[in-house]
């Protein structure tokens, strides 16, 4: 029989075990061992079974068990000491404190907008990569005492659930999520109505949200979900999964996130009492509405117009890209944009104008609206997210910058990192000490682990094996079983893997550019790696393919039949559903992690650091964060075939070296083992890894650069512009204007360089003098900047890897400068002309300038 309607009943605490519903729903347990014990002694098979869920423990215990608990004494003293100091959590200075008491101009609050946040399986809310980052981000920026708040959307399916058919073809399921059933509560009236965010939408409709929050430590978590009754049928599937939908779908899905989004956090601020956030965080392009709801929002008071507003809002916002390809970036077409936001002064977003709007998102393309481009035109400061990334997004941002070197191009990048405490197995985290999350340059796997011998390190990394060895057993006859085998002919699935084999694993979304398949492209040398009789190793591999992505799904496939052969199935496995659950595992007991993309398309890749937290051994492909953090004794940088244009050529040579990697340096240290068994050069390799990469890849690095460099200089220029009834805004704003319409009319008339010598060619740091007229077309000489430009050149007389020098004026319209020669060889300079205001980040921040001709 079929149910007429689904629901979720929350279980009813005795009274003594209260304390125990409050530290299920503040997620704070997903990275405090002591809360996720104190769980585990409610019902350990129960809670094995769920995979580590507290909501889900608590509602299938059973009463008589919790009953008994609640006259458990010992229990109970337990249970009320790690509730007192979860409040001393929540409630104690930690750094952000003390950086407030140190320094003028910290922001207030952040409000941080992603369309993803994997926090915790419990809370399906994610498919990759960027959503496990922003989850990283909100506990890091927790233990830091950061005030955060995170914004997005709740997806009814969540993200896939993955299964394989009988041929290896990927199947997916959406199960459908009760939010009453998830570690959240929704925002309600004072009266527990409801609150309701309201979104108009073209032909006189409105698109309704209900607001939900989870609570990540410190930091509230707001989720926006559109299937409530007031909704149109179409409306109320806006929310309905994750990146689903054709175009018109994920434009309203934006929309929400952005202009819902802001409106959502200005509710939650005036209920709570939280303070109202000065910056804002667009993590990646798809929140990005949220800036034209923040210009209509300041239009709407009175007291700014639209280029006011539009100044205050760049200087307050954060815009992080995570994409390094054009392909990867969000485009509407125009029209579809002009439909949501063009329908006048009762639209979406009265006071302004769709022109404006079409404007913030002007690519190559007139016919697209490119989310990427409003993104860095909507905020003062960008980044991308590892060094190498930062470069690669220069290079694609730039024609946004015409005219520049692209080393001018104002994104600079922030490496990710991946929350130590969440990530490290609580064995590493007791053995190698585990510092406080909030102290200034130490983290997970740093302090404590010089004393514990190589003997014993080795013992630790191999009971993790061997956790990882019986939970690839599970999954395998598990999976098998799903694909339609009998249990009678999965008897082989018990000696699958071997926990003394060197461990190698590869786990991550399947697109293209990720290449699962490079393994492959020599199948009989992998098979020979595989059984090699002496240095066998074993491949785990998992992954999700997009639900449209059938070439995808194919490689998926080539991987499950190789896998499946029974030559070489105990050596090599495919395990389907890659979450965060499987994650951990695979994080723990891998010996080695490998990465293989197609280098530079890889913005960081956080998977290796996890796997370093917990002592394994990077073997990747020098991109993303491995290409500024691998030193030559971490791991091992896979060679790349750079400058080989044919793809398949490429492979092979990528592949090879991989192979030649594996089979002539990996293994042969894996195995080379003395007296007393333990791989002395191997665990010189593991110790070096811990010592160097713990620090620079967790979470808490990387949530204090951005306080540092983005937050803080983002909540000065904020105050800055906002001060004395916005005069900054209206000045800095006035002054565009005024640029605008003189730029067309400044010009560099003439320029000189005399280099002292006898005329023969300069010595490399030789002293030239560079002198120009300038004509400012009616702009004063403070609002502009003269600069010598000098640099190398190429054969068509560019200019590359320049160094700018302020020219200093003279005489009305004269400037010249005092430069030094910095390169041998070709040569050249010119002269320029850039923007100058006291609330501009930089010169170069509004893309123009005026070169001498």
């Amino acid at each position: 029989m079929r149910a007429l309607r689904r629901f979720t009943v929350r279980a009813s605490l005795p009274e003594p075990l209260e304390a125990l519903g409050r530290l299920a729903t503040n997620l704070r347990w997903v990275w405090h061992q002591p809360t996720q014990d104190l769980f585990a002694s409610v019902d350990p098979q129960v809670w094995e079974r769920l995979d580590g869920d507290p909501l889900r423990l608590l509602a299938e215990v059973s009463p008589d068990r919790l009953q008994q608990l609640a006259t458990d004494e010992g229990f109970l003293v337990r249970t009320s000491a790690i509730a007192d100091d979860l409040d001393r959590y929540l409630t104690s200075g930690r750094w952000y404190q003390r950086r407030q008491e140190e320094t003028e101009g910290m922001p207030s609050s952040i409000a941080y907008f992603s369309m993803e946040f994997g926090v915790t399986e419990a809370l399906p809310n994610y498919s990759g990569g960027l959503g496990v980052l922003a989850g990283d981000h909100l506990k890091a920026a927790s233990d830091l005492g950061v005030p955060l708040i995170g914004v997005g959307l709740l997806y009814r399916s969540g993200y896939f659930r993955q299964s394989l058919s009988h041929d290896g073809w990927q199947i997916e399921h959406y199960p459908v999520l009760d939010p009453r059933a998830l570690p959240l509560e929704p925002l309600t009236e004072p009266s527990g109505a409801p609150i309701l965010v309201h979104v108009a939408m073209p032909d006189d409709r409105v698109l309704r949200a209900r607001v939900w929050k989870a609570q990540v430590g410190r930091v509230p978590l707001l989720l926006l979900d559109s299937d409530v009754e007031e909704n149109d049928e179409d409306l109320r599937g806006v929310t309905d999964r994750l990146y689903g939908g054709d175009q018109n779908h994920r434009i309203r899905q934006e929309i929400l996130a952005g202009v819902g989004g802001v409106r959502a956090v200005r509710v939650f601020c005036e209920l709570t009492g939280h303070a109202q956030p000065d910056i804002f965080h667009t993590n990646e392009g798809h929140a990005g509405f949220l800036g034209l709801e923040r210009i209509r929002e300041y239009v709407a008071s009175g007291e700014l117009d639209f280029d006011q507003s539009l100044s205050t809002v760049r200087a307050g916002t954060v815009f992080t890209t995570h994409t390094p390809v054009p392909a990867g970036i969000d485009r509407f077409p125009v029209d579809l944009v002009r439909h949501y936001f063009g329908a006048g002064s009762d639209g979406l977003l009265p006071g302004v104008p769709v022109d404006r709007v079409l404007a913030l998102g002007a690519e190559e393309n007139p016919g697209l609206f490119n989310m990427a481009h409003m993104g860095l035109r909507l905020a003062q400061r960008a980044n991308g997210v590892s060094q190498l990334h930062g470069r690669v997004s220069r290079e694609m941002f730039r024609a946004l910058w015409q005219d520049f070197d692209v080393t001018e191009v104002p994104i600079g990048s922030v490496t990710n990192g991946v929350h130590g405490p969440t990530w490290a197995a609580p064995e590493v985290s007791k053995v190698l000490g585990e510092s406080e999350p909030d102290a200034i340059g130490k983290g997970v796997g740093i302090h404590g682990f010089e004393p514990v011998t190589d003997a014993g390190l080795w013992e630790l990394r191999g009971a993790l094996r061997a956790r990882l060895v019986a939970e690839i057993r599970r999954r395998v006859r598990a999976s098998w079983v799903q694909r339609g085998a009998s249990n009678l002919e999965l008897g082989w699935t018990d000696s699958v893997f071997d926990p003394g084999v060197l461990t190698i694993g590869f786990a991550r979304r399947v697109p293209t550019y990720k290449r699962l398949t490079l393994m492959l492209r020599d199948p009989e040398r992998l098979r020979a790696l595989l059984l090699d009789p002496e240095r066998p190793v074993q491949l785990v591999v998992a992954g999700k393919s997009h639900p449209a992505d059938d070439g995808g799904k194919a490689l998926i496939q080539q991987i499950v039949r190789f896998a499946d052969d029974p030559e070489v199935r105990h050596r090599i496995v495919f395990l389907p559903d890659y979450g965060m659950s499987m994650a951990k595992y695979l994080y723990w007991g891998c010996d080695v992690w490998l990465n293989n993309p197609l280098r530079p398309l890889e913005a960081c890749g956080t998977s290796g650091m996890k796997s370093a937290l917990n002592g394994g051994l990077n073997l990747s492909i020098k991109d993303g964060w491995w290409d500024e953090l691998f030193d030559g004794d971490n791991g091992w940088a896979i060679p790349t075939a750079d400058g080989v244009a044919d793809p398949n050529r490429r492979d092979d040579l990528e592949a090879t070296a991989l192979y030649e990697l594996i089979g002539d340096q990996v293994a042969p240290m894996f195995y080379d083992r003395g007296e007393d068994g333990v791989p002395a050069r191997w665990m010189g390799k593991v110790r070096h890894t811990l010592a160097s990469l713990g620090p620079q890849v967790q979470a808490s690095r990387m949530v204090k650069e951005y306080v540092e460099t983005l937050y803080a200089p983002a909540a000065r220029s904020a105050a800055a512009v906002g001060e004395y009834a916005h005069n900054g805004a209206k000045e800095l704003a006035s002054y565009r204007a005024r640029l605008d319409a003189a730029w067309s009319s400044v010009r560099v008339a003439e320029t000189t360089m005399s280099i002292n010598g006898n005329g023969a060619a300069p010595l490399l740091g030789s002293k030239a003098t560079v002198t120009a007229r300038v004509e400012l077309g009616g702009l004063d000489r403070t609002e502009i900047e003269v600069q010598a430009v000098i640099g190398r050149v190429d054969d068509s007389d560019e200019l590359h890897d320049v160094i700018s020098v302020p020219m200093d004026l003279q005489a009305p319209g004269e400037y010249s400068a005092e430069v030094e020669l910095p390169y041998a060889g070709p040569t050249g300079y010119t002269v320029r002309v850039l923007p100058k205001h006291e609330l501009l980040a930089s010169p170069v921040e509004l893309g123009k300038v005026i070169l001498a001709s």
